[in-house]
């Protein structure tokens, strides 16, 4: 699956945001850690506010942070909420006749289901781990992928 530059923007600031969970951070820093338009994240920080996920406070020493604790912020929670169009295919308003397109569109979105449940298992917290620890989210069916 491929993630909008939106989704990838907002997991970035939060990953920026849980490496830097001390002290407000401002945009600028991002932008400069990243090399991403101020003006992109000034909407993706707006957005990750309204999610109630980071607090910003505006004026002389403001600036963002978490609003929660990295283990308490979902993988599933962010990128349903940045990704317009994880609802799946339209099935044909008519269920009475069952075609191939919508038996199509069935398993679709039963695998889209199946990766944002997937997603549910995850947070900030595991993304942000060291990387050695990291061998966890790679594993397959109890098996290192």
């Amino acid at each position: 699956m491929r993630l909008t530059r939106f989704t990838d923007y907002s997991l970035r600031v939060l990953i920026y945001l849980g490496q830097n969970n001390e002290s407000r951070v401002t945009i600028h820093q991002i932008s400069e850690a990243y090399d991403i338009s101020k003006n992109h994240l000034m909407k993706v920080v707006s957005n990750l506010t309204r999610l109630q996920v980071v607090a910003a406070q505006r004026g002389p020493g403001g600036g963002i942070q978490l609003n929660r604790s990295p283990e308490e912020i979902s993988l599933n929670e962010i990128i349903s909420n940045t990704e317009k169009d994880l609802q799946g295919l339209e099935c044909a308003p008519d269920r009475e006749q069952v075609t191939a397109d919508s038996r199509l569109s069935d398993v679709l979105s039963h695998a889209l289901q199946a990766y944002l449940d997937d997603l549910g298992r995850y947070t900030l917290a595991d993304v942000l781990e060291p990387a050695a620890d990291n061998n966890q989210l790679l594993k397959v069916n109890g098996q290192a992928a």
